[in-house]
């Protein structure tokens, strides 16, 4: 079957091991040196480990693969203790698959594994209101389906970047009641988006540049006053976003081409997210010039860590 799994570049990979960790399911292991998929049954495919490799030898790809065994993957994840086991059950569910995450339950409950305290998914059920709403038999159209749903807030897991939160604030005023202005925006330049900009551009010349993750301005509710202003600015995704390379090329293309006062990096303290010091490092040795270089890390609640 195809589907998607991950995919290890053997060049690029040091054996550091710091993925291993976060692939609970033991579908990594350390062999020659070299980071390597031991088992397609194993492997869910959704890159939890993605985010501590500090030089982004791992994405993940479609290809053909065996499916994903849960039955397999719980009886290597029972031996190593509860809070694997806790870290497993979280994982699934904030990942919303909730299919693998009852398959392990279900495990668990048939051996008399105690089950530990975890993320457990909310479930809706979602009316089918006709027969070519229902996936595989319009018999049943009109009976209500389990759907996951979002998830309850809960500490980071296995899967910090992924992971549903909610973050209290305090009301707002009402409906019809002046709002206090915050200020101007300080943007000064588009587009922003590392995919759309020409390196070229003559905004760049003695630029000091904001590289940004996409998140940080939703989560940093002083983006603008505090770090954007009088900057020109670079956002992009390191763990969404395909073209990692070309954005390597882009941005040593950009340092290359003019003269780049400083650089300060934003990024949000999931693992992830860490990727985006990644692509400036090595745009930075491509480029062969030496830039100055500052890191903010945004908490998921939005404070500067």
């Amino acid at each position: 079957m195809k589907r998607n799994i991950i995919s290890i570049d053997e060049k690029k990979c040091t054996g550091c091991g710091q993925c291993i960790p976060d692939c609970p399911e033991g579908a990594l292991q350390l062999i020659d040196e070299k980071a390597r998929l031991v088992s397609d049954l194993f492997c869910d495919g959704l890159g939890a480990c993605i985010g501590t490799c500090p030089v982004g030898a791992i994405s993940v790809i479609e290809r053909e693969a065996a499916p994903y065994d849960e039955k397999a993957v719980m009886e290597t994840i029972v031996k190593q203790g509860p809070a694997v086991i806790k870290a497993h059950l979280s994982h699934l569910a904030c990942h919303g698959q909730i299919v693998f995450y009852d398959q392990a339950v279900e495990y668990l409950t048939g051996k008399k594994i105690p089950i530990p305290d975890h993320i457990a998914p909310v479930r809706t059920i979602k009316p089918i209101l006709s027969a070519k709403d229902h996936p595989v038999d319009g018999s049943r159209a009109g009976e209500g389906v389990c759907h996951a749903s979002p998830y309850e807030p809960h500490p980071f897991a296995t899967c910090p970047g992924s992971a549903a939160r909610s973050i209290p604030r305090p009301p707002g005023p009402g409906i019809g009641q002046p709002v206090g202005r915050t200020g101007a925006s300080e943007l000064r330049q588009w587009p922003v988006q590392l995919a759309l900009l020409n390196p070229a551009a003559p905004y760049f010349d003695n630029a000091d540049l904001l590289i940004s993750a996409d998140c940080v301005p939703f989560a940093y509710a002083n983006f603008h006053p505090d770090f954007l202003k009088g900057k020109i600015l670079i956002m992009f995704c390191p763990k969404l976003d395909s073209d990692i390379d070309g954005y390597v090329e882009k941005l040593a293309a950009v340092f290359t081409q003019h003269t780049i006062k400083s650089i300060t990096l934003a990024h949000m303290e999931v693992p992830c997210c860490g990727g985006v010091g990644y692509v400036v490092d090595k745009a930075l040795t491509r480029s062969g010039v030496t830039i100055p270089v500052e890191e903010k890390t945004i908490t998921i609640d939005g404070n500067l860590k």
